[in-house]
């Protein structure tokens, strides 16, 4: 059975390049494009992995990273952090309410993205 992933991500180009890159891996995928519909769908469709945006309309990523850390039922679920903010705030806070990892979108490839996916579900 694939392992599912969900990308929270409200560029909807980037969203798809991510999303094609990793079904072509064989991972299942859905998409949300605002933090609540994030929220919602890792709430009823138990990702075992979420890709996680920051700056996100409705609310914002770290938000939903606190979120789905404090409820039962998601906070098992392994968070990366995905954006182009690269300032030591955010990947503190990221750190601590609970993400495993923080990809910058403009300095990583899908490559090393996907390497390290693989690394994190097994």
């Amino acid at each position: 059975m694939a392992k599912k992933i969900l990308i929270v991500e409200d560029e909807s180009k980037i969203a798809k390049a991510y999303a094609d890159h990793l079904e072509r891996e064989g991972y299942e995928i859905k998409i949300a494009a605002d933090g609540n519909e994030g929220l919602e769908k890792a709430r009823a469709w138990r990702p075992d992995l979420v890709l996680l945006d920051i700056l996100l309309p409705q609310k914002d990523g770290l938000t939903v990273l606190r979120e789905l850390k404090e409820a039962e039922e998601t906070k098992q679920i392994p968070v990366i952090m995905l954006t182009n903010l690269s300032n030591e705030e955010n990947l503190v806070a990221a750190s601590k309410a609970g993400s495993v990892l923080y990809f910058v979108k403009a300095n990583a490839s899908l490559a090393r993205l996907n390497k390290w996916i693989g690394d994190i579900l097994r």
